[in-house]
């Protein structure tokens, strides 16, 4: 097999398959899951780059560092980035 035709080929498993998993796992569209307890650590899904996503867990999510883009970032407690993240995500949806 071409290395092409094998790249072609996990393109579309990834694509077909493994983005629509995701699209219907509950929680993980709105960036955070998890406890949402200050004083409990935090589950998260980080970006790694082109929609590679790696889980993560900030042991003391009080304060929080949430990407704004251009390379912009902004440290808000934990209901300051759900509220931003909230704001986003029903923007995006429009």
């Amino acid at each position: 097999m071409a290395a092409a035709e094998k790249a072609q080929r996990y393109e579309a498993f990834v694509s077909d398959v493994l983005q629509r998993d995701l699209s219907v796992t509950p929680g993980v569209s709105g960036g955070f899951w998890g406890p949402q307890d200050a004083a409990a650590p935090l589950h998260t899904q980080v970006d790694l780059g082109c929609n590679f996503f790696v889980s993560a867990e900030v042991p003391d999510p009080r304060r929080v560092f949430v990407a704004l883009g251009f390379g912009f970032f902004a440290e808000l407690t934990l209901p300051e980035a759900l509220r931003h993240l909230e704001r986003r995500s029903s923007l995006l949806q429009r």
